[in-house]
């Protein structure tokens, strides 16, 4: 059984490609992340596809944000595909609507806090509060747990104090920005390799990239679920 703890993202151009990548990674990986970009390549198709009839778990990432009403209708039409994980952005109003819509399936809504794209410089420009990037991430964690989200995106960065919260207790933390040490960062900026990240309290890291532009992309997965192993990722080192 493959261990569903990698999550490996399809930032590839359609769905095509999509089953292409499933073949080659083959049961080495258990759980793939589709998103926003492969949506118009026929990516529900091949969320169906892969969980229909390949057995795998699907995280739909959508980072769905509107008035509730209308995220509350979005995620009730896509919680009758029977998928695993959706995101949604992490201001309360868009959690509670999200599970409004999730209620009666086993869709487990997950709350954007800060996208790991970001630095202090961007939030700035986007006119968000000053402060720490740290404190908000885990404010933003913080309240998207009260609101009731089944868990949280992250950064690794972050995830450890995140754990650290009462309302953290039984929730998520699933971590893009995961890289391999030596691997290009693309375009992430708070980063971690997936022994640290594991060390320090995530459940699910994301990996996009590193494994499907690898020559083997099944050899890059290998790797990486052997790193998660590793002694390194029962403690955090840093």
């Amino acid at each position: 059984m493959a261990d569903d703890r990698l999550i490996v993202a399809m930032d590839v151009p359609n769905a095509v490609a999509g089953l292409e990548l499933a073949d080659q990674l083959g049961d080495s990986v258990s759980f793939y992340k589709i998103g926003l970009g492969m949506l118009t390549g026929g990516g529900l198709a091949l969320a169906n596809e892969l969980k229909q009839e390949r057995g795998k778990r699907i995280f739909l990432d959508m980072k769905l944000f509107d008035i509730g009403a209308t995220v509350e209708a979005a995620v009730r039409g896509l919680a009758q595909f029977d998928l695993d994980f959706l995101t949604v952005h992490g201001d309360p109003h868009v959690v509670q609507a999200a599970k409004e819509g999730a209620a009666g399936s086993n869709l487990k809504i997950l709350a954007v806090t800060v996208l790991t794209s970001l630095d202090r410089a961007d939030l700035d420009e986007c006119l968000i509060r000053a402060g720490d990037i740290s404190d908000l991430v885990t404010e933003r964690a913080g309240r998207a747990f009260a609101a009731g989200a089944d868990g949280v995106i992250a950064s690794p960065h972050e995830a450890r104090a995140i754990r650290t919260l009462p309302e953290a207790d039984g929730r998520l933390i699933v971590t893009p920005g995961v890289r391999p040490a030596g691997a290009d960062l693309g375009d992430q900026k708070r980063v971690a390799t997936p022994a640290n990240a594991i060390a320090d309290g995530v459940d699910h890291i994301v990996v996009g990239r590193p494994i499907w532009k690898a020559p083997s992309p099944k050899a890059a997965a290998e790797t990486i679920l052997s790193e998660m192993l590793s002694p390194q990722a029962s403690a955090p080192n840093h």
